[in-house]
C-alpha cells in the first residue's frame, strides 16, 4: 500500500498546502486583531426622544458620555427618562456591534462564520 492510501494524501504537496493554510489563518487572525483595535478607538453616538437624550459609546462598548436636555427631566415622569436612556444605550451598542461586524465582514467576505465573532 502507498503512503496515505485512502486519504488522498500525496506527501510533500499536502505539507505545503497545510503550511499555506496555516499562514493564511495567521494572517487572518492578525487582520482581525488590527480591525478590533481600530474599532475600539472609534466612538458611536446614539439619540432618543428626538435628540433629548444622547449617548456616546466607544467601540469597546463603554459609555463615554450621556447628555440630557433639560426639557426631558420631569420629576413626575422618571420612567420616560429611564426608557429614553435605555433606548439610546441599546442603539449605541448596536452601532458598535455593526461597526465591528462591518470590519470583520471585510475578512470573511460577508460569511457569518460561527464562533468567529
Amino acid at each position: 500500500m502507498g503512503k496515505y492510501k485512502g486519504f488522498g494524501g500525496s506527501g510533500m504537496n499536502d505539507n505545503k498546502k497545510v503550511s499555506g493554510m496555516m499562514k493564511q489563518a495567521q494572517m487572518m487572525q492578525e487582520r482581525m486583531q488590527a480591525i478590533q483595535e481600530e474599532v475600539e478607538k472609534k466612538s458611536v453616538t446614539a439619540t432618543a426622544g428626538g435628540g433629548v437624550v444622547t449617548v456616546k459609546m466607544s467601540g469597546k462598548k463603554e459609555v463615554e458620555e450621556i447628555v440630557l436636555k433639560p426639557e426631558v427631566v420631569d420629576p413626575d415622569d422618571i420612567e420616560t427618562l429611564q426608557d429614553l436612556i435605555m433606548v439610546a444605550v441599546n442603539d449605541a451598542i448596536k452601532q458598535a456591534d455593526d461597526m465591528m461586524n462591518a470590519g470583520l465582514s471585510e475578512i470573511t467576505g460577508g460569511l457569518n462564520i460561527p464562533g468567529l465573532f
